[in-house]
């Protein structure tokens, strides 16, 4: 009767153990995951095809002195072909020049660009915008 009464014992504490390690993994885990997707977007001035916004936590420095950086562009009108495209580009601030790393039109398409050249924004006011605003958070 006592050993039934040790296994009940080792059981319910067992039980309690697994129980508050579950406990803190639904507490801290989720934290952590909703605090690393969080985005902080500014947005740049507007154009006749759409808005563009810049993540301000994703800016990084990149080795060759360029800065990588997270957008997404809003288009003015949405459909099947036009529809949210998030970027990750880098921004080269002393030529004001860009380069598209990857693209998303989705969270679930991506595409990486093979073409790795640096590119002028050749007057596209989003694209200016977002050049603009990151070089000047980073001086």
């Amino acid at each position: 009767m006592i050993q039934t009464n040790n296994n009940i014992s080792f059981a319910f504490l067992k039980n309690i153990f697994i129980f508050y390690l579950l406990l803190i993994f639904l507490i801290v885990i989720p934290s952590k995951k909703i605090y690393a997707l969080s985005n902080d977007w500014v947005e740049v001035p507007q154009s006749k095809y759409g808005r563009q916004f810049w993540d301000k936590k994703s800016i990084k420095r990149n080795q060759d002195g360029s800065v990588r950086v997270r957008s997404k562009f809003i288009p003015k009108t949405k459909n099947e072909i036009t529809q949210d495209i998030f970027y990750t580009m880098d921004i080269n601030c002393f030529e004001k020049s860009f380069r598209d790393i990857d693209l998303e039109t989705d969270r679930t398409k991506k595409f990486v660009s093979e073409n790795t050249n640096w590119e002028e924004p050749s007057g596209d006011i989003l694209i200016l915008g977002v050049i603009g605003q990151v070089c000047n958070s980073i001086n």
